[in-house]
């Protein structure tokens, strides 16, 4: 049964738009691609016992995780974004993964069954060693004593590997034909996104959809790679992936269409819609219990505190983010320059033209709490100014 309870009047006076489908350079209409449950749960702290309680009620309203676990390597991607080193961590505005919701996660697949759990996440330095991930305040040793076997790989460089794994985007890429990346991404039967409820500078929005984004390791794709990829780097993804005008290393594919704008409203979008195909998320859960809104992190100017009390979750991203947008009162089939995608391309829609997922809130699936009764207020997205 939908439950997602918001007529289009509703709808407009929540501050969006109905959009009729809309076909995107030919490809493939929204009434084709598929659609997954979603799960809204109310969830007001991180105590531990809540959390455990309130995501195992999600996974079982979008039809349980034992068959998807069982027996496998299931690798976990947080969303840390932000070098701790420039932006240490800040309780006040909270727009990393939080530490506490990484150890039920785990503790929840490891009780499923499942054989080993990857925590992964590309950060800087590029190195391996696990202080790097304590600077999250993670639970590293209860998250390595949650029952089956744990390992934690910062994907920013080669890694663990003595390669890295060619991905290719399955049909139709939007902007390299395939992608290279840490072993991590490719060594593992199941892949979760663990990422925030919160607006993106340039995305708009950013849930699991856009935590794909941090999977290109800048060894590769920073803006120190070279000519010859640069294991120990430094540098951002700007110049190669956001702005376009550094090329990724010899030996990595090249720009299908290096005629297409050097904006990276219009980039970002579309390398997060190949990522999103090159490396699929089988689970994605979104913290909005405590986040923030007008950007991603601290560096947005106009960022502030906000607390939805909420935890959702669903199988296919593209669902999943359609309804987070909906619970954040925007319109999840909205164009650039209508709010939040004030500087940017609408992520959502070009993955489902793909055929990644649905942005059609009528043709989803929501468990728990209706989107109506879960509406929160972003406003009007990341604008530089405080709501």
């Amino acid at each position: 049964m939908r439950n997602h309870d918001l007529s289009r009047r509703e709808w407009i006076a929540a501050g969006g738009a109905a959009l009729g489908s809309l076909a995107l350079g030919g490809r493939a209409m929204a009434k084709d691609a598929p659609t997954s449950a979603v799960s809204i749960a109310r969830c007001a702290t991180y105590d531990r016992a809540q959390l455990a309680k309130t995501l195992s009620t999600q996974f079982d309203q979008i039809g349980g995780i034992g068959s998807l676990v069982k027996g496998k390597t299931v690798a976990i991607k947080l969303n840390l974004t932000g070098n701790p080193r420039s932006f240490p961590d800040n309780p006040a505005l909270p727009y990393r993964t939080q530490p506490d919701t990484v150890l039920v996660v785990a503790q929840l697949i490891a009780r499923a069954g499942a054989q080993r759990i990857r925590i992964i996440e590309t950060f800087f330095p590029a190195t391996q060693e696990m202080e790097l991930w304590a600077r999250y305040k993670l639970d590293i040793d209860a998250i390595n004593n949650v029952g089956c076997k744990v390992e934690w790989e910062n994907g920013q460089n080669m890694g663990q590997a003595k390669q890295y794994a060619t991905m290719k985007v399955p049909s139709d890429p939007y902007m390299f034909p395939s992608y290279d990346l840490n072993h991590s991404f490719n060594d593992c039967d199941v892949y979760v996104s663990m990422s925030k409820l919160k607006n993106h500078w340039l995305a708009g929005v950013t849930m699991s959809l856009k935590n794909n984004f941090g999977i290109t390791p800048c060894s590769l794709y920073g803006g120190d790679c070279g000519p010859s990829g640069n294991e120990n780097p430094r540098g951002e993804r700007g110049p190669v992936v956001h702005n376009g005008n550094t090329k990724p290393p010899a030996g990595v594919a090249q720009e299908l269409h290096p005629e297409t704008p050097r904006d990276p409203g219009y980039r970002i979008p579309r390398v997060v819609a190949d990522l999103v195909r090159v490396r699929p998320i089988d689970l994605g859960i979104v913290d909005g219990v405590e986040t923030i809104r007008g950007g991603e992190g601290v560096w947005n100017q106009g960022v502030q505190l906000i607390k939805p009390g909420l935890m959702l979750v669903g199988k296919n991203p593209v669902c999943l983010d359609a309804v987070c947008s909906a619970v954040m009162g925007y319109d999840p089939r909205a164009d650039r320059e209508t709010k939040p995608f004030l500087r940017g391309d609408n992520t959502m829609k070009l993955a489902e033209a793909v055929g990644v997922g649905t942005t059609d809130l009528t043709r989803i699936e929501v468990a728990g709490v209706s989107i109506k009764n879960a509406l929160c207020d972003f406003g009007p997205g990341p604008t530089g100014q405080k709501v």
